[in-house]
């Protein structure tokens, strides 16, 4: 059923396009060209970010913000090894679906870090990855705000997501 859904949809669309009189392969070309032009209009805020990302993760920085600030969340109760994803989380969804599979290969998908790691990656969002490109996109220049509310939204989700595993499986 799922396999015929999509030749379903073309084969509606051609046939309305049919009866409506509709040149399709002109609006199909137009689509092409649309298409085409946001591809290279967003290209170089991607290839920005790609870099951007390659060298914090090159760099080995996140490893020394991470034991920086170990003690103040071993003090507040917080493993230690969540706080890399944390990090990582609203900066790159990719690198922190790899750091996530490290945590699941050395303590387990069932522990208490891999619960929350699943929740944390599920609960938050790749939030300077959004603003970057999106807002690059549509010209939005002002982002302070929206900067402040999403990183704060990735915290909230690591704090409750750390409770949720702490009430819910321990």
């Amino acid at each position: 059923m799922q396999a015929i859904i999509i030749p379903f949809i073309v084969l509606f669309v051609i046939l309305y396009g049919f009866f409506k009189k509709v040149d399709l392969y002109e609006f199909f070309l137009n689509g092409v060209r649309e298409g085409l032009f946001m591809a290279l209009k967003i290209f170089p805020t991607i290839f920005a970010m790609t870099v951007c990302i390659n060298i914090v993760i090159k760099s080995n920085i996140i490893n020394d913000i991470v034991n920086f600030i170990s003690p103040f969340f071993n003090y507040l109760k917080f493993p230690s090894e969540l706080v890399t994803l944390s990090i990582m989380r609203p900066i790159s969804g990719n690198s922190s679906l790899i750091i996530m599979d490290n945590l699941f290969k050395t303590y387990g998908p069932d522990s208490f870090i891999g619960r929350a790691a699943s929740i944390i990656q599920g609960s938050s969002d790749t939030t300077l990855y959004i603003i970057g490109l999106y807002f690059s996109t549509v010209g939005i220049k002002k982002i302070k705000y929206s900067l402040i509310v999403g990183l704060l939204a990735d915290l909230t989700a690591v704090v409750i997501s750390i409770m949720v595993v702490r009430w819910w499986f321990y």
